[in-house]
Order: C-alpha cells, then structure tokens, then sequence
C-alpha cells in the first residue's frame, strides 16, 4: 500500500525562547528532543498503519549532554528521566525515522526537517541522513482541500483534528506523536470526505 509519513518534532526550548527565537544568553539551541510519526495509508479506507516515537539524547555544539529546562517540561511532559531512560543518539533517531518511513515522503505541520535535521544535525556535527527532498510541508495539503488560509495560519497541529471536528483517543498536546496524530486524523478524515485526493501526497 502506498503510504505517507505524518511527523512532529519537539524543540529544547526554556521559557520565553520562542519569542527571543532562541537567541537568549541562556536558550538551548532550538534541537529535538522528541519525534513521532504516523504512517498513514492512501489506499482503501486510508488507515492509519503505524506510529513512531523516539527520545533523543540532545546534545550540545561542544558535545555535553543538554539539561532539560523545567519549562520545556511542563510544555510537553518530557522528564530528564524519561530522556535518560528512553533517549537515542540523534543519529539513530534519524535512521529509526527513515527506516520508519520505508522510502515514503515525510510530511509535517510546517517545517519541523528544518530543525529535526538542518540545525539538530549542524549543532551535533553530524551529517543529515535524510535528503532535504523527503520532506514536505502538510499546510500544502490542507490548503488543496480548502481550509481557508487565515484558519490555517492560526491552527497549530494538536487543534488540527479538533478543528474538522474528527473523533478520536485522548491526545496531549506538545507530544510529538499525539501532535502528528492530530495532523494524521485531520488528513484521514479529509482523504475519507473526498476533499484531499491520495495524489496530493505525490
């Protein structure tokens, strides 16, 4: 079955650095900290096949494991312990990703790849395993099934699937997979009305 990947990145961040754009003395680089990902089928009833979720050790431009801001913890949930635990080099994050993904296009609400490789990648010192070409902007899509501009603008991805209104599992907002979970649900749901056609994803 032709598939397309659904994903969703979670940044280090401290308080207020989304508004400085994490050019504060003491913001941590803006690198990931989590991904999670839906495979998303574009055949038959459009179901959703998979999910992915990964933990990464950030690290730092001069290779020192960060240290989780409290604030970045009640954003999202992620505890030290869990990174600790849980987490992966960003390196096999990325290749977990791509094996994940089995080829297929790897969608997000907006640019994630941005930080997820460009700048997690630059700031580790390593070098992208995924080609900038994988990538694309899941905004595309709802556009071509006519979600009017000015609401796309102000809907970020864990309001996505409230926004058509989709039933579905509890999710938690600033969770990488339930946020991508949110995008996947709108998409199905839209794939399902007719409104979005499988050869959108390309």
């Amino acid at each position: 079955m032709k598939t397309a990947i659904v994903f969703d990145c979670e940044f280090l961040c401290a308080e207020g650095s989304q508004r400085r754009f994490w050019c504060g003395a003491h913001d941590p680089d803006p690198v990931i900290a989590q991904i999670g990902a839906v495979k998303l089928g574009l055949e038959g009833s459009y179901p959703i096949l998979d999910t992915h979720r990964s933990y990464i050790h950030a690290m730092d431009r001069f290779g020192r494991p960060y240290d989780i801001d409290p604030f970045f913890t009640r954003l999202t949930g992620i505890t030290p312990e869990e990174i600790a635990a849980r987490g992966v080099p960003l390196g096999q994050a990325l290749r977990d990703v791509d094996a994940f993904s089995d080829g297929a296009r790897l969608w997000s609400w907006g640019k994630d790849e941005l930080n997820m490789v460009a700048i997690s990648c630059y700031v580790e010192g390593i070098a992208p395993t995924i080609p900038a070409q994988r990538f694309d902007n899941a905004v595309k899509l709802l556009l071509a099934a006519g979600m009017p501009i000015e609401d796309l603008a102000g809907t970020p991805s864990n309001k996505l699937a409230e926004y058509y209104g989709v039933d579905h599992p509890p999710l938690q907002g600033h969770d990488a997979l339930d946020d991508a979970l949110s995008v996947a649900y709108a998409l199905q749901h839209l794939l399902l009305a007719g409104k979005l056609k499988p050869s959108a994803f390309g």
